[in-house]
């Protein structure tokens, strides 16, 4: 039986392209030490012309639109292709916050009050106030989860964050209560949570200076977290995973009140991928290295393609 190569899909249209080039250049590296393997830079909403899915199985990191968003998936299930990760249905749901929200919501994990509007046909600031002041989370609702954010401290902050959206009037916006906590991330893997990752930006917020800049954040792997929290997370992880149909892996990010109360944030599928990232992260806290995490993403995509070519030969 054919021995397929794991093409590594990288770089991509969003805003994340470049996030997206260096997670690409990281994971072909770690699974070119197990299997046959080649980096394609992705340029166009579209297959790469010399994608053979007889023949390869694909390993995407295409962050953010149409690389997470289900775009690429429907065209890889349209070609009979074999991929990690979550298919077209689940990435569409869960880069879209609010959906996430609601879906994982009515499996009993909770969620930030908050109110999804399109720029087109925004509430009025002193609405939004009124339903979610004095402190809110402005931020975009199907991008990746630190671009965009806006932090609103009272009325004039979210008149002043506010009026550019809606003079652009495109666009899909989440305004949430602001929650004072610690914020966390939790990988899954195979539908198991691995370790917990506290963040705790330098500046107060994780936008996307504090992710990328070296300095900017500290990162705790374990976090520090009583075994009752700990489990609560994990399983909490595990639900909204399970909730929104997701497979292979995924990140699942919460944050925890100051009170003691726990709150999904987002379900990230396509998280970015150095062995810095927060997915790998998670990973260690588990004893999996950066190059078993990867073999461990692409295994169920490989036992697919396998089960697929063994049904077609009988």
């Amino acid at each position: 039986m054919i021995t397929p190569t794991v093409v590594v899909f990288s770089g991509g249209t969003s805003s994340e392209r470049e996030v997206s080039l260096g997670s690409g250049r990281a994971c072909a590296l770690a699974l070119a030490r197990s299997y046959p393997t080649r980096l394609v830079d992705v340029r166009a909403e579209a297959l790469p012309a010399d994608f053979d899915p007889a023949a390869e199985v694909v390993f995407s990191v295409l962050h953010g639109t149409f690389g997470e968003d289900g775009g690429m998936q429907s065209l890889l299930d349209a070609a009979g292709a074999h991929y990690g990760g979550c298919g077209a249905a689940a990435s569409a749901l869960t880069l879209d916050k609010s959906r996430t929200k609601a879906t994982a919501a009515a499996r009993g994990v909770p969620v930030i009050d908050g109110v999804a509007f399109e720029a087109s046909a925004a509430p009025t600031a002193a609405d939004l106030y009124a339903r979610l002041g004095p402190r809110l989370v402005l931020k975009p609702n199907a991008e990746g989860s630190s671009v965009g954010l806006h932090l609103i401290d009272d009325l004039a902050g979210l008149v002043a964050a506010l009026g550019p959206i809606v003079g652009a009037g495109r666009g899909a916006w989440l305004a949430e209560r602001r929650i004072e906590g610690r914020e966390f991330s939790v990988g899954v893997l195979g539908a198991r949570a691995m370790g917990i990752v506290e963040i705790r930006p330098r500046a107060g917020v994780y936008d996307y200076a504090s992710k990328y800049t070296p300095g900017m954040t500290e990162y705790l792997a374990p976090a520090p977290l009583e075994a009752a929290t700990a489990l609560a997370l994990q399983r909490a992880a595990e639900t909204a995973f399970a909730a929104c149909g997701c497979r292979d892996y995924a990140r699942v990010d919460f944050m925890l009140s100051r009170a003691g109360e726990l709150f999904l944030l987002e379900i990230n599928t396509l998280p970015g991928m150095k062995e810095t990232s927060l997915l790998p992260m998670s990973a260690r806290c588990v004893g999996l290295d950066f190059t078993a995490l990867v073999r461990e993403m692409i295994a169920p995509a490989l036992q697919r393609f396998f089960a697929a070519a063994a049904s077609r030969a009988s």
